[in-house]
């Protein structure tokens, strides 16, 4: 589902509303006519059509953020087709859950040109973290806005501001719970590494600073598979939802 197919951004216009614009085949934006459709009243129409005067010019300018602002937070999921490729899929490993009390050890950012990963006492700066993020048109997640962006901001001389896209919350939206892991086997998302878990990041890093290198080699490469199964655990999270609330999605 596409930006293009969403009035609810409107004021006056909610699930009702919008849906029946949809079932009166005003499925997109060059498809309304003010007055047109039953139930939509002239004030309500005339703002759909200022709308979408605004809208189209902020689409064209690629601008996530006007969109991450217009839209309801439940519905900020029909924001990922469009900026799909421009996207960054990001996630973080600690020592623990206290963002004053314990470190950040490294971050992995993957876009649909590359897979970054960053490493404490390495590459993982201020500077670094801030062009990965700036690149970005759309962050994309797993509780993130509660643990990663928090956790970075307290860590590093930053702001996340980036629109963000925290997938717990449309995956909680299909019944998906659980933690990462458990949704990606839910779906059918495979792994080729082995099974680990937030604790076996935390014995990694610490057997890493005891000298062992390969526990580091493990550590990245099991950051960099969260990042690269986001993208994904979003296109079959957007796939269903699209398909639970658009007309017609299957036909």
């Amino acid at each position: 589902m596409r930006i293009e197919n969403s009035f609810i951004p409107v004021k006056g216009v909610g699930e009702a509303t919008e849906r029946r614009l949809w079932e009166s085949g005003v499925t997109e934006w060059g498809e309304f006519s003010g007055g047109t459709v039953r139930g939509v009243g002239a004030t309500t129409a005339g703002r759909i059509e200022s709308f979408i005067d605004e809208a189209t010019e902020r689409l064209d300018d690629g601008d996530a953020s006007y969109f991450d602002a217009a839209f309801p937070s439940g519905e900020r999921w029909r924001l990922y087709e469009n900026f799909r490729e421009s996207a960054c899929f990001f996630d973080i490993e600690t020592t623990g859950l206290s963002q004053h009390r314990d470190r950040v050890t490294t971050v992995s950012f993957h876009t649909a040109d590359e897979t970054t990963t960053l490493v404490r006492g390495q590459d993982l700066t201020d500077e670094a973290i801030r062009e990965q993020l700036d690149a970005a048109d759309l962050l994309v997640s797993f509780n993130g806005k509660r643990f990663d962006a928090p956790f970075l901001e307290a860590s590093f001389d930053l702001t996340v501001d980036t629109p963000h896209l925290d997938l717990m919350y449309p995956c909680k939206r299909l019944d998906l719970t659980g933690g990462l892991k458990p949704i990606e086997r839910e779906i059918g998302i495979a792994r080729d590494g082995p099974e680990l878990t937030g604790r076996d990041a935390v014995r990694l890093w610490y057997e890493y600073e005891d000298g062992d290198e390969g526990a580091l080699e493990t550590l990245i490469s099991y950051n960099r598979d969260d990042t690269v199964n986001l993208r994904t655990l979003a296109d079959e999270i957007a796939d269903r939802l699209h398909r639970d609330t658009f007309p017609d999605a299957d036909e």
